[in-house]
C-alpha cells in the first residue's frame, strides 16, 4: 500500500520517517514500544490521534454523568431513565439522513459540521435549568452522536483502501478502549472530589475536546487512492469512462462490469464535487437492499451483547449471585483487556464475506456460550461465582472482538463502493436501536427469567451469528457472484 501521497500532503501526529529514522537506534524502552504500536499506515495513524482525543473526553464525561445530571442539575432517576430512552430513539433516527448527508456534501465536511453541533450540544448541559430543555439537549446530543458515527464509518471507507478497512477499524477500536480507559481514570479524580465546580469542568473538557475532533477532521486530507476498480478515491480526478480495460475489471463485489456504472470508474460517491450530490437526492439504495437489511438487522442482535456486560452481567452478580461485588468492576476490566488484545488479530479471515459470517458464526457460537457460563453461577459460593463469571466475560470478550470484525467486513463489502454514507447510516442505525433497547430486554430476560432467559438470549445471539451465511448467499444471489468479495 502506498502512503507516500498522503503522507506529505497534510501535517502528520506521527514524526516522518525521514527524520525519525536517525533517532531509532536509541528509541529504547517505553518510546521504543510506543513507536512499534503505531499503525504503519499514515492516515490511520491520525485517525487514531483524533480517536484518542475525542474518547479521553468520552470516558472522562460518561464516568461523571449519571452523577452530574442527578446532583447537578437534580433530576430523579426516572426523568433520567425517560430523557436517555428518548435521546436514544432520536440516535436512531438520526443515523440515516446523516449517512445521506454524507454522500451528498462529503463525509468530512458533514462529520466537522455534527462534531461541532455535538460540541455546543455538551457545554449546553453547564446552562440547563429544567427538565424539558435537558430532554431537548440530550436528544440533540444524541441525534448528532449517532449521526457522526455513521458519518466517520463512510468516512473511513474514503480514506482507508477496501482492503485494509476493517483492519484500521480493529486498530481504532483498541484506540478508542484506551482512551475511555485513560478517561475512565481522570474521572475516577473526580468522583472523588464530588464536587459541583469538578463536575462542571468535567462536561465542559469533554466539549472541549469535541472542539479539537472538530479542527482535526477539518485539517485531515483524504488520500489519492486508486480502488479495486482502478477508479479515483475522493479528491482525485474522475477517470473518463473510455479509459481502457476500466469496463471489464471486476468490481469490489466480484461481479464482472461491461460497462462503466455506478460502481466502476467514478470518483468516491462522497465527494460532493462528483456523483454525492446525486446520490444525496435519489432514493436511499440502502433501504432496497435486501441482503444488507437482513445483515444489519443481525449485526443489531448480535449487538444485545453490549447490553450483556453493561446490565445484564452486573445485575446478576449483585442480583442473582453470591459473587463479590467488586466482580462488577473485575468484568469490564477483562473485557476491556481482551478487546484491546485481541481485536486486531480478530479481523485475520475477514477479508472475504464468506469469511466474515463465518466468523459471525462463531461469534453467536461463543455469546450463547457465555450466556450459558455466565447462568452457572447462581446458587454457588462466593469464590467460585465470581470465577464462573469471570470465564463467562472472557468468552463474551472473544465473542464481541469476533462479531465486530465480521460485521464491519460485512458492512463494507456488501456496499460495495458505492453511496457509503447510506449504507453505513442504515447499518449504524440498527446498532443504535440495538443499543437503545438492549439494557430494557436484557434486564427483563435475566431477571424476570433467571437461567431461562440466559438461555433464550443465548439462543437469539447464536441464531443471529448463524444466519449471516444464508444472508451472504442472498447477497452472491444478488450479485451473480456467490461467495466474492
Amino acid at each position: 500500500m502506498t502512503t507516500s501521497t498522503a503522507e506529505s500532503s497534510a501535517p502528520s501526529p506521527a514524526v516522518p520517517e525521514d527524520r525519525a529514522a536517525p533517532a531509532t537506534p536509541r528509541a529504547t524502552g517505553v518510546v521504543a514500544a510506543l513507536r512499534r504500536r503505531l499503525h504503519p499506515d499514515p492516515t490511520v495513524r491520525r485517525l487514531a490521534g483524533i480517536t484518542l482525543v475525542n474518547t479521553v473526553g468520552n470516558g472522562l464525561s460518561l464516568s461523571v454523568a449519571v452523577l452530574f445530571f442527578t446532583r447537578v442539575l437534580g433530576l430523579s432517576a426516572a426523568q433520567l431513565g425517560l430523557g436517555m430512552t428518548a435521546a436514544g430513539l432520536c440516535g436512531v433516527v438520526a443515523s440515516v439522513p446523516a449517512g445521506r448527508a454524507a454522500d451528498r456534501w462529503g463525509a468530512r465536511r458533514v462529520l466537522v459540521v455534527l462534531v461541532s453541533v455535538q460540541a455546543i450540544g455538551t457545554a449546553g448541559y453547564a446552562l440547563v435549568h429544567s427538565y424539558p430543555a435537558f430532554v431537548a439537549l440530550a436528544c440533540l446530543v444524541s441525534a448528532v452522536d449517532r449521526g457522526s458515527a455513521a458519518t466517520r464509518n463512510a468516512l473511513y471507507a474514503e480514506v482507508l483502501p477496501a482492503d485494509r478497512r476493517v483492519a484500521g477499524r480493529a486498530h481504532l477500536r483498541v484506540v478508542t478502549n484506551v482512551g475511555i480507559c485513560l478517561g475512565t481514570a481522570i474521572g475516577a479524580i473526580a468522583l472523588q472530589l464530588d464536587t459541583r465546580p469538578v463536575y462542571l469542568t468535567a462536561i465542559l473538557a469533554d466539549a472541549a475536546s469535541y472542539v479539537a475532533v472538530a479542527v482535526l477532521f477539518h485539517r485531515l486530507d483524504i488520500p489519492q487512492r486508486p480502488s479495486a476498480t482502478g477508479a479515483s478515491a475522493p479528491g482525485a480526478a474522475v477517470p473518463e469512462p473510455s479509459e481502457p480495460s476500466e469496463p471489464s475489471e471486476p468490481s469490489e463485489s466480484g461481479a464482472a462490469v461491461s460497462e462503466p456504472s455506478a460502481k466502476t470508474a467514478v470518483a468516491n460517491p462522497s465527494d460532493p464535487s462528483g456523483r454525492g450530490v446525486k446520490q444525496g437526492r435519489r432514493p436511499n439504495p440502502a433501504l432496497r437492499d435486501g441482503p444488507f437489511l437482513a445483515v444489519t438487522v443481525l449485526n443489531a442482535l448480535l449487538c444485545l451483547q453490549f447490553a450483556v456486560l453493561e446490565v445484564g452481567i452486573p445485575l446478576w452478580i449483585v442480583q442473582e449471585t453470591d459473587a463479590p461485588r467488586i466482580t462488577v468492576a473485575g468484568t469490564l476490566i477483562v473485557n476491556t483487556l481482551l478487546v484491546i488484545t485481541l481485536q486486531v488479530r480478530a479481523t485475520r479471515g475477514t477479508e472475504e464475506r464468506t469469511g466474515a459470517a463465518r466468523a459471525c458464526g462463531r461469534a453467536g457460537v461463543l455469546l450463547a456460550a457465555s450466556c450459558l457460563v455466565v447462568s452457572l453461577a447462581h446458587g454457588l459460593p462466593a469464590g467460585f461465582a465470581a470465577v464462573v463469571v469471570l470465564g463467562g466475560v472472557a468468552l463474551q470478550s472473544l465473542g464481541e472482538v469476533v462479531a465486530q470484525a465480521g460485521g464491519w467486513a460485512l458492512s463494507y463489502d456488501l456496499a460495495g463502493e458505492r453511496d457509503h454514507g447510506a449504507y453505513q447510516g442504515v447499518f449504524n442505525a440498527g446498532t443504535a436501536a440495538a443499543l437503545m433497547a438492549g439494557p430494557a430486554l436484557v434486564g427483563t430476560l435475566v431477571i424476570g427469567y433467571g437461567m431461562v432467559g440466559w438461555v433464550v438470549l443465548g439462543t437469539v445471539l447464536a441464531a443471529a451469528g448463524l444466519a449471516m451465511r444464508p444472508a451472504v448467499r442472498w447477497a452472491g444471489r444478488r450479485d451473480a457472484s456467490p461467495g466474492a468479495v
